[in-house]
């Protein structure tokens, strides 16, 4: 009898070798619907995986709730069913005039503001995704015409000591980690990228991460109706597109 995994109650043979990681359950229904054949696979807690195909291929997305302690147990126990090929698709917020709503953005390397990552690799090790995953999300927002950028994000434990950082008791301490980001050339925020390559590093795994970005640099309303979700579908496109042309090189590969 096959292991059920603990938290995302799915077993080896229900999941594919390459893994979209949303965060949030309603996005991982849409990235299922760019399936061939996708099924529901289980909904437990935060996390909801589906299976179908794509290039004839198996491939999972399963959701990870937010933050960092959530997304490695997705990763910890996708990895030990097989999975050695994951990606993020998620949304981000601007820290910098050249990133626009509806932007797709690609992390090139991650702020290691969090402590999840710690657990993993010490603070010594850079948090950076598989450079071919990030070549192949490059070509493919290029393909589907998307404006994009490609840099490095911050990777926070705390939504609204982001969004409101002057209503907390370490704030002076806040604000300047965040203007020596901006002035390193920090260009978004999330709450997950340097954890997910912190942990595919240490798993010896490929990850990456692609994300549409949810605001204008210093505009953020915490109003769900300046979401831009008419472009979500972006992100997505640009992932699926991306991990289309990593499996077919990679079955080139393997018929050489």
């Amino acid at each position: 009898m096959e292991k059920t995994m603990m938290h995302l109650a799915v077993t080896e043979s229900q999941i594919g070798k390459y893994v979209f990681l949303p965060g949030s359950v309603e996005r991982a229904a849409l990235i299922a619907e760019y399936f061939d054949e996708p099924v529901k696979i289980a909904h437990h807690r935060e996390f909801l995986t589906y299976t179908g195909k794509l290039e004839g291929v198996p491939v999972t997305v399963t959701s990870t709730g937010i933050g960092g302690p959530s997304a490695t147990i997705a990763v910890e126990e996708l990895h030990e069913c097989g999975a050695h090929t994951m990606m993020r698709i998620g949304s981000c917020a601007s820290v910098s005039p050249s990133v626009h709503i509806g932007d797709v953005v690609i992390p090139n390397g991650a702020v290691r503001m969090e402590g999840t990552g710690t657990h993993y690799l010490p603070l010594e090790y850079p948090a950076v995704p598989d450079f071919s995953m990030v070549k192949a999300l490059e070509e493919a927002a290029v393909k589907l015409g998307f404006p994009y950028n490609v840099g490095v994000t911050i990777t926070k434990d705390s939504f609204y000591t982001e969004v409101s950082p002057e209503t907390k008791p370490v704030y002076p301490m806040l604000k300047a980690k965040w203007d020596a980001y901006r002035r390193g050339g920090a260009t978004n925020t999330s709450m997950e990228c340097s954890v997910l390559f912190l942990v595919g590093a240490s798993l010896g795994i490929r990850m990456s991460s692609v994300m549409i970005n949810a605001t204008e640099f210093e505009t953020y309303t915490n109003d769900d109706k300046d979401y831009p979700r008419d472009w979500e579908h972006r992100a997505i496109q640009v992932g699926v597109e991306a991990m289309r042309q990593i499996i077919l090189k990679d079955k080139e590969r393997a018929a050489v």
